[in-house]
């Protein structure tokens, strides 16, 4: 019961520079300040997990703010299944799905990786040099699978429209009827202006924002987290 409580309690009323416990954290502070001799972290995870109701649970949540969630939402899940405004779209038409990763560590190994050996696995030297950060664009064509990407110092309107013309100039989206991007509200692509200038850009090109504080709608999400 005293590890209960001390799971219900923030970290930091304990004296801890942590946001939340987690089990190998509780574990180390109950044998740390006495509470218990030795205790394996499987036990209180079995302790917690069967509590009825589990206090120490979080999950993050953010309340949709846009009043036209649903409408903006519904556009985008339409597209995903190749259908703008209750058509579907022809064989000429794409979807693209865009966005940014920013502030990406650039990291270089200072030590040689030693190759695998029999009976042995290969040792990656923990030891590194940073290289500064930088940030990643990329584009993904929802239905033809085919992803484009760049790298550039920092994001903003000049690298993302780089990373438009990297895809609308080659084919086929040069010579497309449509090309639909879907995009959050990031500063690089917010808003009307931001549908007027690649619009008038490129005249097959269509903006497609999603709601806000809903990036993960946006499949490239997807693709970002792969890689991250």
């Amino acid at each position: 019961m005293q590890i209960k409580a001390l799971a219900c309690q923030l970290p930091k009323e304990a004296g801890l520079p942590l946001s939340r416990w987690s089990t190998a954290e509780l574990t180390h502070h109950v044998c740390q300040s006495g509470l218990v001799a030795s205790i394996s972290g499987s036990t209180i995870w079995r302790w917690l997990h069967e509590d009825a109701i589990g206090p120490w649970f979080h999950r993050c949540w953010i309340f949709p703010r846009d009043p036209d969630f649903a409408a903006k939402a519904g556009r985008l899940l339409d597209l995903y299944e190749r259908v703008w405004d209750g058509q579907p779209l022809r064989e000429d038409e794409y979807v693209i799905s865009a966005d940014e990763k920013t502030s990406i560590q650039a990291r270089a190994r200072i030590h040689p990786t030693q190759p695998t050996q029999p009976g042995q696995p290969m040792k990656v030297e923990h030891e590194y040099e940073r290289r500064g950060a930088t940030a990643y664009l990329a584009a993904w064509d929802v239905h033809r699978a085919k992803l484009f990407g760049r790298c550039d110092s920092t994001t903003g309107i000049a690298p993302f429209d780089l990373l438009v013309d990297q895809v609308m100039t080659q084919p086929p989206y040069k010579q497309a009827r449509r090309v639909f991007w879907i995009v959050d509200n990031g500063a690089s692509h917010r808003g009307q202006r931001s549908v007027q200038r690649l619009e008038q850009r490129y005249s097959n090109l269509q903006l497609v924002h999603g709601p806000v504080h809903a990036s993960w709608l946006n499949q490239i999400e997807i693709y970002f987290s792969v890689v991250e």
